[in-house]
């Protein structure tokens, strides 16, 4: 089995009667490593769950090294010196990844952000829009899709950027900055957005509210290219981890939400809020053109022209260079590893008998 999901990731695009073939021509199957060193945030997100529970551990047969981040600039910097295998960050810091030549590679999409991240202010400042910004401090998460969702929706609305100050802070520096009067309003994910919105806040600005405008912002699964070229069955298995807990969330909401609640120190409740602030797109629905798609063209899907927009975006506030953009971003959004999931979750279910059926039936 492992040299065929080998096979089909260094073959890319391949129909189901060419396994065999490629099996037979697949690089040989590295040992497991030691460990998977897993970036996450830390918020109330799904992947936590698979933390709590021990699926992840389980799935992969190695332990997993969970190293939580303040921002998506700590994420390029754990990638840069070798400190972690894979992470779950926002679409923005991984854009400035890639266009900063980071050996990584985009291969799944954990959470299409709807309210999950939202600009939450101070009732009692009646700041009620963004035009209502204007002398106030607004705090936010440097180099993440918290502040990509601030300055497009700034640019966006034609507002007065030089009448707003605007402070860099991790989520804790924020929640702890609210606390003392530093800031007016901030943009953040949950359950910190949660935090302000107790402590005398409400939300102004959701990041659905850029999709009329077609800017997609999400949370993906980006790994590290020379594990993935070694391992890609791992990363395989965690992509069909995080959609079982999707289901598994569905399937008992409650039970979810209090299990990550007291992984976080927050309330079932905002727990709820948070996850149900995304969408969760099935594996299947990302290898379609709205997302990755089959890898027949690359450079054609929603997700491709999401990604030039971001850099595009990015370039023109300057936290990337223009001239860095690369022509293509194929090389490095890879559809590969969501068709070894989606062939393993095959191969599973054939190996598993149909409700009382005998074991011989299932041979």
């Amino acid at each position: 089995m492992k040299a065929l999901l080998r096979a089909l990731l260094f073959a890319g695009s391949v129909g189901t009667t060419g396994f065999a073939a490629l099996a037979t021509s697949a690089p040989a199957a590295e040992p497991l490593p030691k460990e998977v060193r897993i970036a996450y945030s830390g918020g109330a997100q799904l992947i936590v769950n698979a933390k709590v529970d021990g699926s992840l551990e389980k799935a992969l047969g190695v332990p997993v090294k969970w190293v939580q981040f303040g921002t998506g600039a700590d994420v390029l910097n754990l990638f840069a010196s070798n400190s972690i295998d894979i992470a779950n960050f926002g679409s923005s810091p991984t854009v400035s990844a890639i266009v900063r030549k980071l050996p990584i590679e985009l291969v799944g999409i954990s959470a299409d952000i709807a309210t999950y991240e939202r600009l939450v202010a101070r009732k009692d400042k009646n700041i009620n829009s963004l035009a209502d910004l204007a002398g106030h401090t607004v705090g936010y998460p440097a180099n993440s899709t918290a502040q990509y969702a601030l300055d497009t929706a700034i640019a966006l609305n034609h507002i007065d950027r030089s009448k707003i100050r605007f402070v860099p802070l991790k989520p804790d520096e924020l929640v702890a900055a609210w606390r003392r009067g530093d800031v007016d309003a901030g943009y953040v994910w949950a359950p910190f957005n949660s935090t302000l919105e107790q402590d005398g806040g409400h939300a102004i600005f959701h990041t659905r509210d850029l999709k009329k405008d077609g800017y997609l912002i999400f949370n993906g699964l980006s790994v590290s290219r020379a594990f993935g070229q070694k391992h890609p069955e791992l990363v395989a298995k965690l992509l069909l981890v995080l959609e079982q807990e999707v289901r598994n969330y569905r399937k008992d909401p409650d039970g979810v939400a209090a299990a990550i609640a007291k992984e976080l120190g927050s309330t079932p409740k905002a727990v709820r809020e948070s996850i149900d602030g995304n969408n969760y797109p099935t594996i299947d629905e990302q290898l379609r053109p709205a997302w990755f798609g089959d890898g027949s063209h690359p450079d054609q899907t929603v997700l491709a022209g999401a990604v030039r927009k971001t850099a595009e975006f990015l370039g023109s506030v300057d936290q990337i260079r223009k001239q860095d953009i690369p022509a293509s971003f194929s090389g490095a959004i890879n559809p590969a590893y969501l068709k070894l999931a989606l062939h393993l979750r095959g191969a599973q279910a054939q190996a598993v008998p149909a409700a009382g059926a005998p074991a011989s039936a299932a041979r």
